[in-house]
């Protein structure tokens, strides 16, 4: 589910809403929270988009999620922190780790 919330926490949440707003107010919030919601979900994906396209070739996969400063350098130094054995040299090389950066 969205936020790692369950049936029972959805289901706690909405007996908290009957209680504290009313049934008559509870569908008028609800649509209230939704549209919010949308609106949300629309500027984060027109500033997605919008950074996409200012950083230019080779960022059109990006995602808001690739922006963490590890998950950021692990991605375009990935071939410098890739152990698979066909991409080691032969002699050792120092490697960058990504949890001092």
């Amino acid at each position: 589910m969205f936020f790692d919330i369950g049936a029972g926490e959805i289901l706690g949440l909405a007996i908290l809403g009957m209680i504290l707003l009313g049934p008559e107010r509870l569908p008028k919030a609800a649509s209230e929270a939704a549209k919010w919601v949308k609106k949300i979900r629309a500027l984060s994906q027109t500033a997605t988009a919008e950074l996409r396209e200012n950083l230019g070739p080779g960022f059109e996969n990006l995602q808001p999620a690739d922006l963490h400063p590890k998950t950021f350098v692990k991605k375009q130094l990935g071939e410098l922190l890739d152990d698979t054995p066909a991409a080691k040299p032969a002699r050792p090389t120092a490697k960058i780790d990504p949890d001092l950066i």
